[in-house]
């Protein structure tokens, strides 16, 4: 006969409730598990998924992902005359907020470098990649938009021709694609009073210059849209994504790049690195320290339940003593209700959670590893917190079976 099954079986209800918090407390901290993989495949989401060998970024930066990065686009023809560079693209990445539906909408604009990169390697779960080199734009689900539906961004209407799943930004924020030269628009998009401003004033300015004085034809030149003034440079990227030559080390071609004086250079790992260790290592931190925070928790009330279920048997274990009745079968019953109530609790944490997880707004991410670890450590706790309950019932005296 199994003493502890006939025990749980005499307090049923009490037992599946508290089986149930203690899975429910559980399923907490495997969500929190969860979201830390799934900050950490945001944030290094796009550099895995555009392969390239090397990054080109503003000097003395941490860009395009960690803070702003202003490169040149010549950049893009001095990377490709480096030995062993196969190709380079351009790359614009910023965060824009609109208003849809009375409600705040982020998007994570990302240009492709047309038409070299027309986003094909995005993964798409409808429509197609980018056809033009201008108005369309592929849109992660999460941003809830159509296939085919038109959005207005800055003074242009774009397209949606794909939807993809699952790209997303290192702050939670569906990516949307477009060309280079379209985010670069959206970008810079410029109020008509601010722009009717800025012309005025460079007329004035013209005015006043020794230049303006004696050439006054060029006065002319200065009211003009600033993309028709040859002086006036072409925007600038976020950076420059290099591929090497297969066979090519690229911390060599690196090397060479880091020689210029204006730009820095990441491989691909290293631009892993910065992410995983400037903003996603606080939210580390943070989310291990809650982590430990409730594992000790649960420890603590698992151990309190069983001191209370031991409390209730006091006279029956005290009558199973004064029978002759061995230690060795107290203790048995003691740790197997331990161990039934951590494995059940994983059980349903882990049940509810595949329910609730995706309804959460960050990507909660349950790998193996994680959950093999929190069930060895549940069954760390279900030992360790029976050992109260095991105290209390060896200190019970046999004679408070006839009190």
């Amino acid at each position: 006969m199994n003493l502890a099954s006939k025990d749980i079986r005499h307090n049923l209800g009490r037992f599946a409730l508290t089986t149930l918090g203690v899975g429910m407390l559980l399923m907490v901290v495997m969500g929190m598990g969860g979201i830390y993989r799934g900050i950490v495949e945001d944030a290094t989401l796009l550099i895995d998924r555009v392969g390239a060998d090397l990054w080109i970024i503003q000097r003395n930066t941490r860009g395009p992902f960690a803070e702003v990065s202003r490169v040149p686009p010549n950049l893009v023809h001095r990377a490709l005359a480096v030995p062993s560079v196969q190709s380079a693209r351009e790359f614009v990445y910023h965060t824009i907020q609109r208003e849809r539906e009375g409600k705040p909408l982020r998007i994570a604009v990302l240009g492709l470098s047309w038409p070299t990169d027309k986003g094909e390697w995005i993964p798409l779960i409808a429509g197609r990649p980018l056809a033009q080199n201008h108005f369309e734009m592929i849109a992660d689900k999460s941003l809830g938009f159509r296939l085919g539906e038109t959005v207005e961004l800055g003074k242009e209407t774009y397209t949606v021709v794909g939807i993809t799943t699952s790209m997303i930004s290192s702050n939670g924020d569906g990516i949307g694609f477009f060309t280079v030269t379209d985010a670069q628009a959206i970008q810079f998009d410029t109020p008509g009073e601010a722009v009717r401003l800025e012309r005025a004033s460079r007329e004035a300015r013209g005015e006043r210059s020794e230049m303006g004085l004696k050439q006054p034809p060029l006065l002319e030149q200065a009211v003009k849209p600033s993309g028709e003034l040859p002086a006036i440079a072409r925007p600038q990227l976020s950076a420059v994504m290099v591929s090497v030559s297969p066979g090519t080390d690229p911390n060599q071609v690196a090397d060479i790049i880091s020689g210029w004086g204006d730009v820095s250079v990441f491989t691909q790992k290293g631009q892993r690195e910065l992410l995983l260790k400037g903003s996603v290592e606080k939210i580390r931190r943070q989310i291990g320290l809650f982590r430990i925070l409730l594992t000790v928790i649960a420890a603590i009330i698992m151990a309190l339940i069983l001191y209370t279920l031991t409390l209730d048997k006091i006279h029956s274990i005290a009558l199973l003593k004064l029978i002759g009745a061995p230690n060795t079968v107290i203790l048995g019953m003691i740790m197997q209700q331990a161990l039934v109530l951590g494995v059940l609790g994983f059980g349903i944490a882990y049940l509810i959670g595949q329910k609730v997880f995706p309804m959460f707004p960050r990507r909660v991410i349950l790998t193996q590893v994680d959950l093999s670890q929190l069930a060895f450590i549940v069954l760390v706790i279900s030992v360790a917190s029976s050992f109260l309950g095991i105290w209390k019932a060896m200190r019970v005296s046999p004679n408070e079976a006839l009190s």
